[in-house]
């Protein structure tokens, strides 16, 4: 059986593997650890844990069995009252605490796969605590991941790089199965806040040089005002490989089918823009692979199944 795993975080993994395990295939969802923004920074800070959103995300997205679709509603219910639990994710809160009841974060994590009968296996990239900064062109450091999501400095100043600090080391778990993965998938997510802070741990580059999956990006659908500003898609591409240390990645996936005029337009109030699929991708992939991959509803999203069946035929 093909061992695929997905690196990257949000709400686009959770999409794309509920798809993925529809598929024959062993599944592992490796995702980032750095966030700081929102319920999962609220939780990391006060009761010093990892950051669970994406891993909530990741478990919810797998889980299985005939209690599964009602696990994963409890899981991403999310408070809304004005009272002290208002915007804290269920399921976060949950993590949060089998952490606790069972002495790490890891074992909360496998405590809860085993509550939610997840398919395949959510890693966390790293177990140790770090924050995200990311340099600008202007030479100004921007520190922390919800600070780059949601820029409050000028999003028209480009980023030159990201590190994490303190330094944060690769799970030995996550390095594990990438080494031993037939297909690795990046993406599709925030380039510089959900996809780059896996590749900064320390390890990650020595696992991929190790491994002989085959690697495919998932290129995003649009651009992001403070991250990826007039980026096409090689650009994406080019900067993934710039922290991978790959020379090039073996596939990757564009849209190219025209998106909703009214939709575009709605996403262009936010700065936001369809990314485009350019002839300079085939510098960076030794395989394009485009069509028609969003899905046909209000928001810019790929269509998961259509992904999942790209992949199933490589």
């Amino acid at each position: 059986m093909q061992k695929v795993v997905r690196i990257g975080g949000g709400s686009s993994g959770y999409t794309l593997l509920n798809a993925l395990k529809e598929l024959p295939i062993e599944i592992t969802a490796i995702v980032n650890m750095f966030d700081s923004g929102g319920s999962s920074g609220v939780l990391r800070d006060e009761l010093g844990i990892l950051p669970p959103g994406d891993i909530r995300r990741a478990l919810a997205a797998l889980a299985e069995g005939t209690k599964g679709e009602i696990l994963r509603n409890l899981f991403n219910f999310r408070f809304q009252d004005s009272g002290s639990m208002s915007g804290h994710s269920f399921g976060n809160v949950f993590l949060a605490a089998l952490s606790s009841i069972y002495g790490s974060d890891i074992e909360g994590i496998r405590k809860a796969s085993e509550l939610l009968d997840v398919k395949g296996v959510v890693l966390p990239v790293s177990l140790d605590r770090s924050h995200i900064h990311a340099v600008l062109d202007d030479q100004s450091t921007i520190v922390g991941e919800t600070n780059i999501d949601i820029p409050k400095h000028d999003g028209n100043k480009k980023i030159q790089h990201v590190y994490l600090e303190p330094a944060a080391e690769i799970f030995s778990e996550a390095a594990d199965a990438i080494r031993t993965a037939d297909i690795v998938i990046i993406g599709p997510g925030d380039l510089y806040t959900s996809i780059i802070p896996n590749f900064l741990v320390e390890g990650m580059e020595k696992a991929i040089a190790e491994s002989h999956a085959k690697f495919v990006v998932i290129c995003n659908l649009m651009t992001k005002w403070g991250e990826t500003n007039d980026y096409a898609a090689s650009d994406m591409v080019r900067v993934i490989l710039e922290y991978t240390g790959l020379k090039k990645v073996d596939y990757a996936v564009c849209n190219t089918a025209p998106m909703n005029a009214a939709l575009v337009k709605a996403y262009e109030a936010e700065k936001k823009y369809p990314m485009v699929c350019d002839d300079k991708l085939k510098d960076y992939a030794e395989h394009v692979i485009t069509g028609g991959f969003f899905s046909e509803a209000d928001i810019a999203r790929h269509d998961p199944y259509k992904v999942a069946e790209i992949i199933a035929h490589l």
